[in-house]
């Protein structure tokens, strides 16, 4: 069984840490918010009538995590993602499909990975682990081309040795194959790693699968019942034991 440690005292064992990327270190959203607010006001969506702007990006929120769900699920494509979370969010207020904006999907597509908001502490906590000497690496369920944007939109790209996506390893968190895929790519062992993510399922216990250590990043200090292996609120709390 995993242990919660409250105050934890980290073995000397930790070479490599292993990150998520959205909702961990690039703050997907704040910049989502963003992006829907430039889309809504790009495409008149308020010509319809019938919603705000508010209700627009929090129906799309909700679409796109239950379409998340089912990618990660394998039960849908990325392009099946992509082409249907805009035409489901507005169907929601009777907008019909053939007045959905064409290029809605690869405007957003397009302009969110341009924002660079990441979480408090984001740029000192990884220098900070760089110059006490551990490899940093990122494990993605993002699809490649946009985490990769991602990352040079917000000075990110130079912390890490390997970025490993779903589409360069085949598989998707929380699937054991991806951390296995990480640690060979890395050149390193599941004992000697730690990984850093927000979702319990897809990064904790995907990890601990694995035989990985994990951090479970919890900003928002949400209640649970799992067992991890440490777990923070603010990134910053990394640099009080590693």
């Amino acid at each position: 069984m995993l242990l919660t440690i409250t105050h934890p005292v980290v073995p000397v064992k930790y070479r490599h840490l292993f990150f998520d990327l959205d909702h961990t270190l690039w703050d997907f959203e704040k910049n989502a918010d963003e992006t829907l607010r430039h889309l809504f006001d790009h495409h008149a969506l308020a010509r319809f009538g019938s919603f705000t702007v508010e209700e627009f990006i929090s129906r799309y929120s909700e679409i796109n995590h239950g379409l998340w769900r089912l990618y990660q699920a394998n039960k849908i494509t990325q392009q099946q993602l992509r082409s249907v979370r805009f035409v489901r969010t507005l169907a929601k207020f009777g907008v019909p499909e053939d007045e959905v904006p064409v290029t809605i999907s690869k405007d957003f597509t397009d302009l969110l990975p341009q924002k660079s908001a990441v979480f408090p502490f984001t740029h000192e906590v990884l220098q900070y682990l760089q110059d006490r000497g551990y490899t940093l690496h990122l494990i993605t369920n993002g699809f490649r081309d946009i985490q990769y944007a991602k990352l040079a939109s917000s000075r990110l790209t130079d912390y890490f040795q390997e970025i490993v996506t779903s589409e360069c390893s085949g598989c998707l968190k929380p699937d054991r194959r991806i951390f296995e895929h990480a640690l060979e790519r890395a050149g390193t062992s599941a004992p000697e790693s730690l990984m850093i993510g927000d979702n319990l399922e897809c990064d904790v216990l995907g990890a601990f699968n694995a035989g990985i250590d994990q951090v479970y990043f919890n900003p928002d200090k949400r209640r649970h019942s799992a067992e991890v292996t440490y777990e923070i609120s603010c990134l910053s709390e990394l640099k009080g034991f590693l």
